[in-house]
Order: structure tokens, then C-alpha cells, then sequence
């Protein structure tokens, strides 16, 4: 779970973080009152939405006056915010956070992730803060520093001040760096975060380090320790409905970016044929797991959720059959497409168990369905027919 920026600053103040001051808006006019309250020179107001980048999209301006607060805070949420992490849709802007600006000597990059390899939480660092950690370390590997974290104890003390001497801190400055690494350390534990970012964390010219911009996100397995958080901090207004609906239904489905929607039984399976439908020229529209366990009803849903996405040209059904009987997913497709009726191609590959009584309820529905041999053959088909249908659409649709 992802949670916004101002969220993450109350969970970060909480573990003795110095954060600077900031209040919600939710309009033009609220903005302009946050703005006398806080009783600054220059306010900064930011869109506060699940995506990074928002500089670059304008979701990040400053303000000198009550009324300029006013009219930034409403251009910001007039229209959806574009930027490299929400895709050419933008997202809709529901309320910005006004903070005072600073005047800065320094950026700093300071986060936490695991450590996959060592199976453990890692704390990273870099004097070049301010820019996309992973661009720092395409170009500058050399410039990031990093700790593995006891996943029990924390930081040790000792690992806080090698790495602010690393960044460069000198003086009293040190303590309070090392204050604040042990600090992110222990909310990354406690909250079970899988990523909680401070970029920047920035040294003001009065020598203050404070927390600018953060970022965390929770391991939704561990939600049954945090139910208070997640039902606080959870804003569902920033995930796409039919994610929500497929949670609810019990399926794991993402929303991308293309064309052809994918059903299909286990993770693994359903990463490979997005691979295959790329290497076959096409453009996946979503990834969708119906699992092993599968039943009729969730397959009916799981078809309901492809076929919501008018963008969806064609859809691949890929089975596998072990858990999952190829006959209960023949079942499911049958009966989506006779309740909600099938407007797009629609290419099946079943294999495994049942596999012969799923393609005799198939062949015996009438439906009109491409099989497929294997799952390239599959992949082939499904591009070719996506392709025919865009050929044949007016143009402007």
C-alpha cells in the first residue's frame, strides 16, 4: 500500500524526524487560508498523489501570496497530473500540501529497501539527493552508500555515523543525521514498509537537516499487525476501481498500459505471456492471476474486469491446469461472455487437467473463440486479431 506524502512525513515525525511544517488543502480557498497560517515568505504547494516525479509534471509550484497560493493550488487540481509514474492519463489531484521553502545548502538521498540477496532491510544513502536514486546509480554508483539493517535490533549506532560520515556531515550535524537514519530504520521495521524514502533530505543554510519530500510504502501481507494504519491512511481514490474490485473478488490484477487483456492461472505464467505478447508485437492490457483455486463465478468476474477496459482490443485466456481445472475455466469464459456478450476477440490456450472436457465446452458453446496449440501460437493469434480490430475502427475511436 502507498500512501501520500504528508502521511508519510506524520509516520517519520513520529520516530523523531525534523520535518517542516505543513497543513492540507483540499481547494483554492483553503489553500490561500494555509498559507496566511503558516505565516511564510514562500510556501511551496504540492500535489499530493501516489507518484513521484511531480516537479516535472507541475504538481510542485511556489507561492508568494495568499491569493497566488489560491491560484496554484486550483490550477494543480483542475486537471490531471501527468507525470513519468502515472502514464499519459495523469491522475486526478484531490489536495495539495502547502510547506514553507527553504533556503538549501545541500541535497541528500537517505532510504530503505531489502536487500533480496541477503535477505534483509538495507539502508541507502548518497550526497546526490534530489534526483532519482536509481539514475544515481546508473551514472555515480560510487556516490552511493549503503548498511545492511538487523532486521531485529535496527541500525547500530555506529553504522548511522559511518554512514554520515560518509555523506560528508561534520560537527553537531552528525548526531542529528545519525538520529535520523536509526529513525527511518526503525519505521521501516515497525510499519513492515517495503520502500520509505527521504529525498531530499536537505541541509538548510541555517544548518538545519530536515525531511523535504518522502515516500513509503507498506507490505500488504502484513496489513492483519497494521489494521488502524490501513484504514486511516488508505486512499482508494488513487486505485483504479477495477483493482479494488478484483481484491475483493480474490484475483491479483494490475492495469497497464495496452491493448490485449490476459487471463491467466499463477504469477509466473501470467509474467511469461506478457513476455510472449510483447516478443509477438503486442502490448499487454493488464496482468490478472485467477490462481489455483479458482471457481465459475471468479473466472465470470475476472472476464467483467478485462472487458470494463475499453482500451482492450482482444483477450488471451492462458491456462494451465493443475489446481486450476481447464473445465472450470471453460465453464467461467462460457458463461461471462452469454451474460455481458463478447465484443472483442477472444483467444483460449488450455492445457493440463480437464483439458479435454474444458475444449469440448468450448466447442460445444457456440462462442466464437480462436484455440490455440501452444503459447505462442496463442500469442500470434491474440496480436494479429488486436491488430485487426484497431485496422477496422474508425478513425478517432
Amino acid at each position: 500500500m502507498n500512501i501520500h506524502e504528508y502521511q508519510a512525513k506524520v509516520i517519520l515525525a513520529e520516530f523523531g524526524v525534523p520535518i517542516p511544517p505543513w497543513i492540507l488543502a483540499a481547494n483554492g480557498e483553503e489553500a490561500a487560508q494555509a498559507f496566511e497560517k503558516l505565516s511564510v515568505p514562500v510556501a511551496v504547494v504540492k500535489a499530493q498523489v501516489h507518484a513521484g516525479g511531480r516537479g516535472k509534471g507541475g504538481g510542485v509550484k511556489l507561492a508568494r501570496t495568499a491569493a497566488e497560493a489560491a491560484a496554484v493550488a486550483q490550477g494543480i487540481m483542475a486537471k490531471p497530473l501527468v507525470t513519468p509514474q502515472t502514464g499519459p492519463q495523469g491522475v486526478r489531484v484531490n489536495q495539495v500540501m502547502l510547506t514553507p521553502a527553504v533556503e538549501i545548502a545541500h541535497e541528500y538521498y537517505i532510504g530503505m529497501v531489502l536487500n533480496r540477496t541477503k535477505a534483509c532491510p538495507m539502508v541507502i544513502a548518497s550526497a546526490e539527493g534530489g534526483v532519482e536514486i536509481e539514475e544515481v546509480a546508473k551514472k555515480s554508483p560510487e556516490k552511493i552508500f549503503s548498511e545492511l539493517c538487523d532486521p531485529v535490533l535496527g541500525l547500530y549506532p555506529f553504522q548511522a555515523r559511518q554512514i554520515a560520515f560518509s555523506l560528508g556531515f561534520t560537527g553537531p550535524v552528525v548526531d542529528v543525521a545519525v538520529k535520523i537514519l536509526q529513525g527511518i530504520a526503525q519505521a521501516y521495521l515497525q510499519y513492515d514498509c517495503t520502500i520509505l524514502e527521504i529525498n531530499p533530505l536537505v541541509l538548510t543554510k541555517s544548518g538545519e537537516l530536515l525531511a523535504l519530500d518522502s515516500k513509503i510504502s507498506f507490505d500488504d501481507n502484513a496489513v492483519y499487525r497494521h489494521e488502524s494504519l490501513y484504514t486511516n491512511m488508505k486512499d482508494e481514490t488513487e486505485i483504479p476501481a477495477t483493482e479494488i474490485r478484483a481484491k475483493q473478488i480474490g484475483l491479483s490484477y494490475v492495469s497497464m498500459d495496452g491493448n490485449i487483456g490476459c487471463m491467466v492461472n499463477g504469477a509466473g505464467l501470467a509474467m511469461a505471456t506478457m513476455d510472449i505478447i510483447k516478443y509477438a508485437g503486442g502490448q499487454p492490457a493488464n496482468f490478472l492471476d485467477v490462481g489455483g483455486g479458482v471457481t465459475k463465478d471468479q473466472v465470470r468476474e475476472a472476464f467483467k474486469l478485462i472487458l470494463s477496459d475499453a482500451r482492450v482490443k482482444a483477450i488471451l485466456v492462458n491456462i494451465f491446469g493443475g489446481i486450476a481445472h481447464c473445465d472450470v475455466i471453460a465453464e467461467g469464459v462460457r458463461n461471462a461472455v452469454q451474460e455481458i456478450g463478447l465484443h472483442v476477440p477472444v483467444v483460449v490456450r488450455l492445457e493440463g487437467t480437464h483439458v479435454e472436457e474444458g475444449k469440448k465446452i468450448l466447442e460445444t458453446s457456440t462462442l466464437n473463440v480462436i484455440t490455440a496449440i501452444d503459447m505462442k501460437d496463442a500469442a500470434e493469434k491474440v496480436v494479429a486479431a488486436a491488430q485487426r480490430v484497431v485496422a477496422e475502427q474508425p478513425i478517432g475511436n
